[in-house]
């Protein structure tokens, strides 16, 4: 049973409906006795990190999770869900103390830039789709495709299972730093899904098996206001205003997902996918 926890914040029927419809068996529980018997975890959440965190101590689920994870049980944080794997984080807390996380991971969760480098301003939130590619350096290393059999698909214009590398909208100038202009002003029902095609001759995959059939470059949605840090633990990362971590590894079973799977189309529901499939090899 893969248990979907309930904090007070989240998506959580969606994401239960993603589990199911891969295969998987979903309860929602905001039980900590439930929590620590489950054979993997998800961890969804909209919300502030500080009252999360507050919420899920006094339920008795920080202490779960936390040892449930450092056992091996599979876990999967989505958004607020991947902040929360942090030693702390500032969103909602008081100005100089940070709220503690499950301190799975180094780091805290801080506030979005709102200007690039160059002094570019950005929509923050950042709401809408944008792609998720190999982190420049440090964890999450790209490894070469294993091929039938292997933990990576072949990432090829005819790779089985690989993805879209790139999207052809992009290709037309549609998307400015991957993301849909003025996204952050349009309800998610009017987002339309990008185009993608594959990038013939790409010879690069991620090393997670969560990114199993995912190319460099796929499009997943995101909507956030603060970013967790970069650091080995990095298996993904993603540009808006800057560089920074989308996808984070604990482990050999435990990750976290800056977007949205559940929001993701068929992208979104190909992780989910693999995580249930992590989570069946026990």
């Amino acid at each position: 049973m893969i248990a979907v926890v309930d904090y007070q914040k989240g998506n959580l029927k969606s994401v239960e409906r993603g589990l199911i419809a891969a295969g998987g068996e979903a309860l929602i529980t905001a039980d900590a006795s439930e929590i620590a018997k489950a054979d993997a975890i998800v961890l969804p959440g909209v919300g502030a990190f500080a009252d999360a965190a507050a919420t899920m101590c006094e339920l008795g689920q920080m202490e779960a999770i936390r040892d449930r994870v450092r056992a091996g049980v599979p876990f999967l944080g989505i958004c607020l869900g991947e902040h929360l794997m942090f030693e702390h984080g500032v969103e909602g807390a008081p100005e100089g103390n940070p709220a503690c996380g499950l301190g799975l991971l180094p780091g805290t969760v801080v506030a979005m830039p709102r200007c690039d480098a160059q002094g570019k301003a950005f929509k923050v939130p950042h709401v809408g789709w944008n792609t998720i590619e190999i982190p420049a350096c440090g964890g999450g290393a790209a490894v070469p495709p294993c091929g039938e059999g292997g933990g990576n698909a072949v990432l090829s214009s005819g790779g089985a299972g690989g993805g879209a590398a790139r999207s052809s909208a992009a290709k037309r100038g549609l998307f400015e730093h991957g993301a849909f202009p003025n996204s952050a002003s349009q309800p998610e029902s009017e987002l339309a899904f990008p185009d993608s095609t594959p990038q013939p001759g790409s010879d690069l995959a991620f090393a997670c098996p969560l990114f199993n059939g995912i190319a460099p470059g796929e499009y997943f949605y995101f909507t956030h206001s603060f970013i967790a840090p970069t650091g080995s633990h990095t298996i993904a990362e993603t540009t808006h205003s800057v560089r920074f971590t989308s996808a984070v590894q604990f482990g050999e079973r435990a990750f976290g997902v800056q977007f949205h799977p559940e929001k993701s189309s068929d992208a979104g529901a190909r992780v989910l996918a693999n995580f249930v499939a992590i989570a069946a090899r026990g």
